[in-house]
């Protein structure tokens, strides 16, 4: 099993159809995102503190026996090269209610769990 992790990426959302959308529905800021990969080569993940910098995170389905699923991209700031540092999650459904906190501000701050189907992540 591998853990692979990213310290404050910016994560767009798309929904996963066919054929596939252009543009995205939610852009969000995250303090971290991990992704592991099991032997079987099954995806899972945590978005770990976000908020959205653009669109709404209302059309995110997480309700139990809806199974709308998403492509997520993102660009890994390690990797020098722009053309290699894209990133991708294909299949993404989110496996419980997404949780957020209100701060002292009243600014909403998400958390949410994660599979894929499968992805580009190194």
């Amino acid at each position: 099993m591998m853990t692979y992790f990213w310290n404050k990426p910016v994560l767009t959302f798309y929904r996963d159809k066919n054929p596939p959308e252009k543009e995205p529905f939610v852009v969000v800021k995250t303090t971290k995102l991990e992704v592991t990969k099991s032997k079987d080569e099954l995806l899972a993940g945590e978005i770990i503190a976000f908020f959205p910098l653009m669109g709404t995170l209302d059309s995110l389905s997480t309700i139990e026996g809806i199974a709308d699923k998403y492509i997520i991209c993102w660009f890994d700031d390690t990797v020098d090269n722009l053309s290699l540092a894209f990133r991708r999650l294909v299949g993404v459904t989110f496996s419980s209610k997404i949780s957020f906190i209100v701060d002292e501000k009243g600014k909403l701050t998400y958390n949410a769990k994660f599979k894929a189907k499968n992805g580009k992540i190194t």
